[in-house]
């Protein structure tokens, strides 16, 4: 198991002037979103004909970065995949930096998994709302190496809510070992949520494997992302452990990337709230 743990500076803002919350949440809104390098995409034929802008800088891509950050205001936490975190095909824009500006999110994180120099910085971010008490890299495993989990922890080192972000691999049998390490590391923890894109179904062998070795549990089936403009496939998914209560999730209609978003509500048990309240006064650290 490969992890890189890593202190956040003391007020690592996005923001000026960030909005932060007040008091210990009840209950948390999350979202996942695949963004495609901000590359707005509603056609098939669009993989070609606007294939150019994963390698060069488009005038327009920045003003889709702003309608998604239009949308994501107001969640907790947002997972973003198929970021970019600063290269010549952005204007050298950290994408995750930018919508955390963009829909005031006080901290934020990426993870860059393809490291392609000044052409391209594949990557994974998180956007949150609640400080965080350390963040852990991890490199998935897989015959072919840029896949990577980012895994954050909030709350206290008694009771700790760990929010995984991940983009798995394209072949199966890359997925079933790397299901393997997410099963691992989901096991060693109590409340745990495992969130990206999975590329894979729900009904699919690899995510059932997940599903039956660990507490991980898919609140609803058949939440159709891909591709945004015809839905068809469910391959962005929001697993929780059984300790947290969902009380809703669904896909939204934001076709701005080739996948919609999918987000959750929940519900956290009192020990993680009160933890929610000591975390976010406590040290930054690796805890």
């Amino acid at each position: 198991m490969t992890q890189l743990s890593h202190r956040l500076p003391e007020g690592a803002y996005s923001t000026l002037n960030p909005t932060l919350p007040h008091g210990p949440p009840e209950r948390l809104r999350i979202l996942s979103y695949n963004i495609q390098g901000g590359i707005a995409t509603s056609r098939y034929r669009h993989y070609v004909t606007r294939s150019w802008k994963h390698f060069l800088p488009d005038s327009r891509r920045q003003g889709n970065l702003d309608r998604m950050g239009s949308r994501i205001f107001g969640y907790d936490f947002v997972g973003l995949q198929e970021a970019d975190a600063g290269s010549f095909r952005t204007g050298f824009i950290n994408q995750v930096e930018y919508l955390a500006y963009k829909a005031d999110f006080p901290y934020w994180y990426f993870q860059t998994n393809r490291n392609m120099g000044r052409f391209a910085q594949h990557s994974n971010g998180i956007l949150s709302r609640y400080r965080p008490i350390g963040v852990d890299e991890h490199r998935l495993p897989g015959v072919i190496p840029g896949r990577g989990a980012l895994h954050i922890r909030y709350g206290s080192e008694r009771e700790t809510l760990h929010v995984v972000l991940v983009h798995m691999a394209l072949g199966r049998r890359a997925r079933m070992q790397q299901m393997d390490f997410l099963a691992e590391l989901a096991n060693a923890h109590r409340h745990v949520i495992v969130m990206g894109d999975l590329n894979c179904r729900s009904d699919s062998p690899e995510l059932k494997r997940l599903c039956r070795r660990t507490d991980l549990l898919e609140p609803l089936h058949g939440m159709h992302t891909y591709p945004s403009w015809q839905p068809r496939r469910n391959i962005d998914h929001i697993l929780v452990s059984s300790s947290l209560v969902v009380d809703e999730a669904r896909v939204l209609d934001f076709p701005l990337s080739d996948h919609l978003p999918i987000a959750t509500e929940l519900v956290l048990p009192p020990g993680l709230r009160e933890a929610f309240a000591a975390g976010a006064s406590a040290p930054v650290g690796t805890a």
